[in-house]
């Protein structure tokens, strides 16, 4: 009997000491914590898919141990500004700067270019076509077909196919010049951003005939001001 009362203090003692034990390494830990140097970084608010264009309302500042920090973590917002993922991030994520890239490079690449159910198609140009060799990209055309429907006597139907069909480049030329200092380069194709449905309307047009381009104009037409009331 008496071993028995030994043997239940002693367990009893033993869940006490362990107790103590792990409640002291505890608050130990949280001090060791506590007292490591912490820092701010960016991370992904919500997943965040490729291609997306960041800003505040898919990225915030979270402070976290600086220790064992990968060395390309971000911790500036200012630096993410106008800047593209370039693979999808999940939420709570830390942004590194291997995984973002600005709106310039974004452009390198035309298949980022186009919006979502349209497609990019290239027609063959010459210098008159392409008026001049002045389209840019970003510009807006429409496009003029012309086709001979009769030789003898000759009687050539021309109509616009197309209206303000965005450019999404002239030759190779993705970005539009950005100085009159630019070297200038001929180009002999335009690739326009189209609808599926238009797309197949260019290439066949191109095919029967001559197509050509009128460009729009980048100016913002001038409002009137109101007439005043007497």
């Amino acid at each position: 009997m008496r071993s028995k009362v030994i043997l239940l203090l002693a367990i009893v003692m033993g869940g006490i000491t362990t107790f103590l034990f792990f409640n002291y390494m505890k608050q130990f830990d949280t001090e060791v914590v506590m007292s490591e140097a912490m820092v701010e970084i960016v991370v992904a608010k919500e997943r965040i898919p490729a291609n997306s264009k960041l800003n505040g309302t898919l990225i915030e500042l979270r402070e976290v141990p600086e220790k064992g920090l990968h060395p390309q973590v971000i911790t500036d917002l200012s630096y993410l500004e106008g800047k593209y993922v370039t693979s999808p991030i999940e939420a709570g994520e830390p942004l590194l700067e291997h995984r973002v890239q600005t709106e310039l490079e974004e452009q390198i690449f035309v298949s980022r270019k186009v919006k979502d159910g349209y497609r990019a198609v290239s027609v063959g140009v010459n210098f008159v076509q392409s008026i001049s060799n002045l389209i840019e990209p970003e510009d807006f055309v429409d496009v003029v077909f012309s086709e001979e429907i009769s030789t003898n006597p000759r009687v050539v139907e021309t109509t616009q196919i197309l209206q303000k069909a965005r450019v999404l480049a002239v030759g190779r030329k993705l970005i539009a010049a950005s100085d009159t200092t630019e070297e200038y380069v001929e180009y002999s194709s335009v690739t326009l951003e189209l609808q599926p449905i238009d797309a197949v309307k260019l290439i066949n047009a191109s095919e029967r005939g001559n197509i050509q381009f009128t460009l729009h104009t980048r100016l913002q037409p001038v409002k009137s001001p109101p007439e005043s009331k007497e």
